[in-house]
């Protein structure tokens, strides 16, 4: 007779679904904003090879960030509707082959930082170097604070305003992007606290019972006009954006 497995081995779907790869509108969320931020440069249409770096390292770091999160809530997902089935929580992958696979999603990131440096003038290699350490912190938070944080969404909103300001630093080698930078570095973070907003809406009745925070248990009642008012103000905010960055008529019914 064959021996029983000793534990559980992770096909490839398992692993995309981990990296969350097989949700591509998952991973636009973190795209979108640095395509703001690349298209409304004073030097655009971005170069293609940019664009196509910051692609692949803005997919490595949002699997890293996906895998680092399944991991801190591998005992939290079995117990929640929405994220039961997820790779971790539902056994298909061990939290070796996770961790395995987040640190080689890390090491694809620092690879395409360390390529889009050594193309880089000093000045934008420099910012941009020093913009992705900036970002460590909140990325390395998020994932627990929902145990200690009323609106663990706003941390997930900082990390994703280095969506902007990263693309920005690397094609301009600076942050001097006056209103156009700082109106869609607002839209990011008040677009992104908006949409995980929503999803933690869906998880309320669970997260109640489990003692976890989120921006939807903490504003209550007030959780869809929050929302409501942050989509509204990320398309100001955009529309004041465009308009400072010069962007013609045919931006507006995009």
């Amino acid at each position: 007779m064959a021996a029983a497995p000793t534990g559980p081995t992770a096909p490839l779907p398992a692993w995309l679904a981990l990296l969350r790869w097989d949700k591509p509108s998952g991973r636009l969320i973190l795209l979108i904003p640095a395509g703001w931020s690349l298209w409304l440069l004073p030097t655009a249409p971005p170069q293609s090879a940019l664009v196509g770096w910051i692609v692949l390292g803005g997919l490595a770091v949002s699997g890293a960030g996906c895998i680092a999160n399944d991991l801190w809530d591998r005992r939290i997902d079995p117990l929640v509707e929405r994220t039961r089935s997820r790779p971790l929580a539902d056994g298909r992958v061990g939290v070796g082959e996770a961790i395995g696979l987040l640190l080689l999603s890390l090491v694809v990131a620092l690879a395409v930082l360390l390529v889009l440096m050594w193309g880089l003038p000093a000045a934008s290699r420099n910012l941009s170097l020093l913009l992705a350490i900036a970002a460590l912190p909140p990325v390395l938070l998020y994932p627990s604070a929902k145990r200690w944080f009323a609106f663990p969404q706003a941390v997930l909103a900082l990390c994703w305003g280095f969506a902007v300001l990263i693309p920005w630093a690397a094609a301009s080698g600076n942050l001097s992007g006056g209103w156009p930078l700082a109106l869609t570095w607002l839209a990011a973070v008040l677009w992104t606290f908006g949409f995980d907003t929503v999803y933690a809406m869906a998880d309320r009745d669970d997260d109640r019972g489990l003692g976890v925070r989120s921006s939807a248990l903490s504003l209550g009642d007030r959780a869809p006009l929050t929302v409501t008012v942050c989509y509204g103000l990320t398309a100001l905010a955009l529309a004041g954006a465009a308009g400072q960055a010069g962007v013609g008529w045919p931006f507006w019914p995009l």
